[in-house]
């Protein structure tokens, strides 16, 4: 793709940040998707705006996106972020399994504004009894049940 097409998609991403946090919707996080050379789906960072702490940028630019194709994976695709991504965001989109991903801020520049996910990380690294967040397993037998019954299934979308 053209560096000059990929500078204006970035520079969306990056508008959205900053229309952001102007309008008090949310953080200082925009994000764009991209197929066949034009955007298709934009994000902004609604989390305090929505209530709801996934409404991070890059989740809700995926949502759309996926709206918009009628797919939940995002082949052929692109997305171009203004900050590195979250721990959750970089999952998302792992799963949604866009073919490339841009970013401009870094996650230092963003823990530097008290965006910081290294605790995220470095909680997924301790064993249960460690963490931050009581973590208890228990009826593993019970909830087998569903796994049992999904490897089984003839009906399964596979993702």
């Amino acid at each position: 793709m053209c560096l000059d097409k990929q500078t204006e998609f970035m520079q969306e991403a990056i508008r959205l940040s900053i229309e952001n946090v102007k309008s008090g919707n949310g953080g200082p996080f925009g994000a764009v998707i991209v197929k066949d050379g034009k955007i298709i789906a934009r994000g902004a960072n609604g989390v305090t705006s929505t209530n709801d702490p996934t409404a991070h940028a890059e989740v809700v630019a995926i949502r759309n996106a996926c709206k918009e194709l009628g797919t939940f994976q995002l082949d052929g695709c692109e997305i171009y972020t203004s900050c590195e991504p979250c721990p959750m965001c970089l999952g998302a989109i792992y799963w949604a399994r866009p073919d490339k991903m841009y970013f401009a801020n870094t996650k230092k520049d963003a823990a530097d504004i008290n965006f910081d996910d290294q605790f995220i990380y470095e909680e997924l690294e301790l064993p249960y009894a460690n963490r931050k967040l009581t973590t208890e397993q228990f009826m593993r037998e019970e909830a087998l049940e569903a796994f049992r019954l999904w490897a089984s299934s003839q009906d399964k979308i596979e993702y």
